[in-house]
């Protein structure tokens, strides 16, 4: 299959912003047997617009793109992307929930899953995934939050 240069571009663009965002959290991925997830959650505002464009990903400040990745462990290699099924949802401090419906995109060998949702300034959202690799009975149970802001 040959990728044309702007797919590929694309595909990096997207990598880098979501490589800019993953630093700010010290906790990014998590092992799962065979398996690493890696996670984030950023503004959609941060993606470049053809980026955004691209994905159909509305560039808002209170809206927030929340982004895992599933890799099966392979020996000298960084994992090869695996399909997973995500499910979960977001809740705040008055405890209202915000279920979040994840997209498949397969990029340039690439496989991850992303939802949007909205958010209030000050906003401290807490994280509760299940992600369950396919092929695999067994699910991940992934919980981190984050505090965003809409300035």
């Amino acid at each position: 299959m040959r990728l044309s240069f702007n797919r590929v571009l694309t595909c990096f663009a997207v990598f880098a912003a979501l490589a800019i965002s993953l630093n700010v959290n010290a906790e990014t991925s998590k092992e799962f047997g065979d398996y690493v997830i890696h996670y984030n959650a950023f503004r959609s505002d941060t993606l470049e617009p053809e980026v955004a464009k691209s994905y159909d990903i509305a560039r808002r400040n209170n809206r927030v793109i929340i982004n895992i990745a599933v890799l099966k462990k392979v020996l000298g290699t960084t994992g090869n992307p695996t399909a997973a099924l995500v499910e979960g949802h977001a809740s705040n401090l008055t405890g209202q929930l915000k279920p979040l419906e994840f997209r498949e995109i397969k990029d340039a060998g690439a496989i991850y899953y992303l939802a949007e949702i909205k958010i209030s300034d000050g906003e401290f959202l807490k994280f509760d995934l299940k992600v369950t690799p396919e092929g695999s009975n067994d699910s991940a149970r992934l919980r981190f939050d984050k505090r965003f802001f809409t300035y």
